[in-house]
């Protein structure tokens, strides 16, 4: 075992398979999965709603990429439009595809 000193060792040139790559001068490179990954979904219906408190009417607005674009106020046309969009998503064929055959 030594003690001495040894020399440093060269930083590896930009070109070398052991330096990191980098995307702009100083800045590293640091390849990682999507987070949100990319499964193939994507959102197709909306339901916003907006109770904002008591004395106040609630609002409800459906949208879906079918072309359905529905509003609703007052509590009872809200909760009945909330019932239909739930419905709504088990017959668009934006969201359950129509499937053919009987394979499907």
């Amino acid at each position: 075992m030594t003690t001495s000193p040894r020399p440093a060792k060269p930083a590896p040139t930009p070109d070398s398979p052991g330096a990191p790559k980098v995307v702009a001068e100083g800045v590293p490179l640091a390849v990682s999965p999507d987070p949100h990954g990319n499964d193939g979904r994507r959102p197709v219906a909306w339901l916003h709603i907006t109770a904002p408190g008591r004395g106040t009417t609630p609002s409800v607005r459906s949208w879906c990429a079918c072309g359905r674009d529905l509003f609703a106020a007052g509590q009872a046309r809200a909760l009945a439009l909330i019932a239909d969009h739930v419905q709504h998503r088990d017959v668009c064929p934006h969201i359950t595809p129509v499937q053919e055959g009987k394979a499907a």
